[in-house]
């Protein structure tokens, strides 16, 4: 090996060790939590297997996690995994485990409201209603609150599956809905074993723009809410992922509105993220979209990567972007609203783009305020997005 390659070696190892070192983990103990968790298994039935492991203490009183575990139905492994986190109202679902195991992972969806299969556990931890999400605490008892129970739960659940003989502990990602899109913002920026996270619809900033800043931010002192935000708001750990994240999301998404989305993703260094804003895309525990499992199979099972576009440039009277594809693009869009006010309630039109070269090109409209994006679908119907950019100067 020569000087140079050795420098760009220890360059690297150096930039790690203090990537590693800056990462803020907030009340958690991520060394505890890597650690490999008690747990009792049920019996196997086809592609699933039920498991109790050990959760933190809740109340002075430990606690267990339900989950549903998985594997492929043919072959020893080791298999790449997925740590699978679901929203509110939602519960360790058994078919988005079966899903992940049929694509060939083996995968764990966990409990994160102290339920098991048939109800409320006697032994677990704090239930998942925005009353305790959102209630007052101090810094003491900031380990009671079901965000910090939550996360330590999904950490356990990955150090979980690490162990486990057919899984390959290289290839571990997570991806989470809703809730627990927010939780998957805080464990990716938090576990460094991760190799790759897709949060769908869930972001921080909620404080400052979500479905929850009225009737529960609003209603906060200004030293709770500061409190809340420093300890639970993803804003505050997003800067420390350091694997390959997809952010997808809905133009009028409910909860998560797309100027505290677009907030969190800009925390992440751009070669690590992907954005796939799809118009008005429904929201729910939907586990089938296929930007999640095409981006999670290009990093964990080498599989062909989701595009590349470059960040939108304003031209004159149009905008552009570069895409870079190892697919094949069938479709350019340009998509734009001209509407104002919250933007749950906004109206957006969606105009083919020019596609020459790998060059995406889209003539603005006159009207003011703007606010647009450009996206590619490539023939598996795999889109990706620019981030959207707000013109309000009048022509």
């Amino acid at each position: 090996m020569n000087l140079r390659g050795l420098f760009l070696i220890v360059a690297l190892a150096l930039a790690q060790v203090a990537g590693a070192a800056s990462r803020f983990t907030g009340p958690w103990n991520v060394a505890a939590l890597q650690a490999t968790p008690k747990a009792e298994w049920g019996g196997r039935t086809n592609l699933l297997q039920q498991v109790y492991y050990e959760g933190e203490p809740f109340n002075g009183k430990p606690t267990r996690i339900f989950a549903y575990y998985a594997r492929p139905a043919e072959g020893n492994g080791p298999f790449p995994a997925m740590v699978l986190v679901h929203g509110g109202g939602g519960k360790a679902f058994s078919a988005w485990a079966e899903h992940w195991a049929r694509r060939g992972y083996c995968a764990i969806a966990m409990d994160l409201s102290g339920n098991g299969p048939a109800g409320r556990l006697t032994d677990g931890g704090p239930d998942q209603g925005d009353g305790s999400k959102f209630r007052e605490f101090t810094d003491a008892d900031a380990k009671e609150m079901w965000t910090y129970h939550a996360v330590a739960a999904v950490l356990r659940g990955h150090s979980l599956l690490a162990a486990l003989p057919e899984v390959d502990k290289g290839r571990i990602g997570v991806t989470g809905i809703s809730w627990g899109g927010y939780l998957t913002c805080i464990v990716a920026g938090i576990d460094d074993r991760l190799k790759v996270a897709v949060p769908v619809y869930g972001c921080g900033f909620l404080h400052e723009n979500s479905v929850w800043l009225e009737p529960r931010f609003a209603m906060m002192t200004a030293e709770l809410r500061d409190r809340w935000v420093s300890y639970f708001d993803p804003s505050k750990y997003l800067p420390g992922v350091a694997c390959p994240i997809l952010f997808l999301n809905g133009s009028n998404d409910f909860a998560y509105p797309m100027d505290s989305y677009k907030k969190c993703y800009q925390l992440v260094a751009e070669r690590l993220r992907k954005v796939s804003v799809k118009i008005k895309l429904p929201h729910g525990h939907i586990w089938t979209f296929g930007e999640v499992d095409q981006f999670v199979d290009s990093h964990l099972r080498a599989g062909p990567p989701l595009a590349s576009l470059t960040g939108m440039k304003l031209a004159g009277d149009s905008v552009t972007t570069q895409v870079t594809a190892s697919v094949a693009v069938t479709k350019a869009e340009f998509h734009f609203t001209t509407d104002s006010g919250p933007w749950q309630k906004r109206n957006w039109q969606t105009l083919p783009a020019q596609l020459a070269d790998g060059l995406v090109t889209a003539k603005l409209p006159v009207q003011r305020p703007l606010v647009c994006y450009l996206s590619v679908t490539d023939s598996r119907g795999i889109a990706v997005s620019t981030q959207h950019e707000e013109l309000s100067v009048t022509k």
